[in-house]
């Protein structure tokens, strides 16, 4: 019974950090103000139990009987890799001192909320202390975990297994040495932006994404949407798979690409085998987390995959315009299938990453990760960061922020503590471009594009990437699935093909 023991203690973890994300989903959607100090305890304790249990001589013991029970099966049996895969993730949450995984625990509910209060407010003196403090952990946490090269490859890496900052600044110049010109180029497209202007009543906006959504095959028999100040997604079991959106009545493609970005991480965590559920391979034992994903970066090809390479298809609006314009007669009164193709994909360098549009949204997050890697070093100042933001911005996308809110403080990740998981939105990119391509090679997946049946495509992403959970690597999950390792050339020439339909 050395195996059986070994899954009831990881099971216990799972446990643990799955009301740990109930909890968070709480604070984030419905929580009151008030309750913010004692949800930080609150998270920090069972945080502080799950790692408890994770790095305790029980769970050491069940690792090292199981696999004395397991020595004579074969070298790839699932029983084995979720022994080894366990040691080794406990491994490096060991390096990291309870103390200080308690400590960011606490301070990450905290934080958010002040993140929050001082977004609304353009404030972002009054959050920046707190940011110091995040910072800092980072920082410790960062030399706990080691790293042969720069810090922040060992923050990204509890995200991204295997990716440094080195080859990320390789893959970062060959998108920016493509995007460049495709920018330069798109600028000559007809495109009537301003009909996404328009007045478009919130709750009709929730009602057609959802509706989408379900399309798609998001099953809300096991999920449900929720407004909040920061779009995201979170799951407790497969069984219990939530997502979130911000909508604004002048502004369509916001709420719904943000649901459906959302919806496509819940469908990869409802592809979840039952059998992973409460497994290693629905836990994250280095971040404390709850998750079913290979990575955060193959987490984020799959929301990035139906937000772009579906949602802001041209066959995809041509097969559900009239449903848009029968939920916004007078709005869409003017305005055709191919108008509202074009206004979707419209190259309009904007302040907020999650409304950015493809040509423009990697640059937001080249600025995030140069900024966040020079926090890491020191070279780069909390106090510093209004004003560098600004200066990059210029750079990057030509465009002067005119506050905090639209600039520095507009992502909830570094109040989350999450430094190091903005690469994953540009690798998730990158990887989207390569599963759909893979996809596409299968006939009963181009033909349901092509009639408006996402049943095959989404199957193929569950037999192909979902159904492993985290029992695979990223490079090995995208090198079974498309036979190649992560490169840029799918997700360039996708974009290229965008801007020629765009410039026709």
């Amino acid at each position: 019974m050395s195996y059986a023991a070994f899954k009831s203690e990881v099971a216990k973890v799972n446990d643990i950090l799955c009301a740990v994300n109930l909890l968070t989903w709480d604070s984030r959607v419905m929580m009151p103000p008030g309750g913010v100090d004692a949800r930080g305890k609150q998270i920090a304790t069972l945080i502080g139990l799950a790692r408890d249990i994770a790095t305790g001589d029980g769970l050491q013991r069940a690792i090292e009987e199981a696999r004395a029970e397991l020595s004579g099966v074969a070298p790839g049996d699932i029983r084995l890799l979720a022994v080894e895969q366990a040691a080794d993730a406990i491994g490096t949450l060991s390096r990291i001192p309870a103390s200080l995984v308690g400590a960011a625990a606490e301070l990450k509910t905290v934080s958010q909320a002040a993140w929050s209060k001082a977004r609304a407010a353009n404030d972002f003196a009054a959050f920046a202390p707190m940011l110091e403090r995040t910072m800092d952990m980072q920082r410790e946490i960062a030399s706990a975990i080691g790293y042969d090269d720069h810090p922040y490859d060992a923050l990204v890496a509890t995200y991204e297994p295997g990716m440094t900052w080195n080859r990320l600044r390789g893959l970062y110049g060959e998108l920016r040495e493509a995007l460049l010109p495709l920018l330069a180029e798109v600028k000559e497209a007809n495109v009537r932006a301003e009909i996404l202007d328009r007045a478009y009543p919130v709750d009709r906006q929730r009602a057609f994404s959802s509706l989408i959504s379900s399309r798609f095959g998001y099953d809300f028999n096991r999920g449900r949407l929720d407004d909040t100040v920061h779009p995201f997604e979170i799951s407790f079991t497969r069984s219990d798979v939530r997502i979130t959106g911000r909508f604004r009545e002048t502004w369509l493609p916001g709420g719904l690409f943000a649901v459906w970005h959302e919806a496509g991480h819940g469908m990869y965590e409802q592809g979840i085998p039952e059998e992973f559920s409460r497994s290693v391979f629905a836990t994250d034992f280095v971040n404390l987390y709850a998750v079913g994903g290979a990575s955060f970066g193959t987490h984020e090809s799959q929301s990035r995959l139906w937000e772009n390479r579906i949602g802001r298809s041209r066959r995809f609006w041509e097969l559900n315009f009239a449903d848009l314009r029968k939920t916004f007669p007078d709005q869409l009164s003017d305005v055709s299938a191919e108008d509202f193709w074009r206004a979707v994909n419209a190259a309009r360098p904007g302040f907020i990453r999650v409304e950015a549009d493809e040509l423009t949204y990697d640059f937001h997050i080249m600025l995030r990760s140069e900024i966040e890697a020079g926090l890491m070093t020191g070279e780069i100042r909390v106090a510093d960061l209004p004003s560098i933001w600004r200066e990059r911005i210029k750079v990057y996308l030509g465009l002067d922020v005119p506050s905090d809110t639209l600039g520095v403080l507009q992502d909830v990740h570094w109040s989350a503590g999450m430094v190091g998981s903005f690469p994953t939105y540009t690798i998730g990119n990158i990887m989207s471009s390569q599963f759909f391509a893979a996809a596409r090679k299968e006939t009963a997946v181009e033909l349901g594009l092509e009639a408006g049946d996402y049943l095959p495509l989404k199957t193929w992403l569950n037999d192909n990437v979902h159904q492993f959970g985290r029992s695979k690597s990223p490079s090995q999950l995208l090198m079974d699935a498309t036979g190649s390792d992560l490169s840029t050339a799918a997700y360039i020439a996708d974009l290229a093909h965008k801007v020629e339909e765009l410039t026709e």
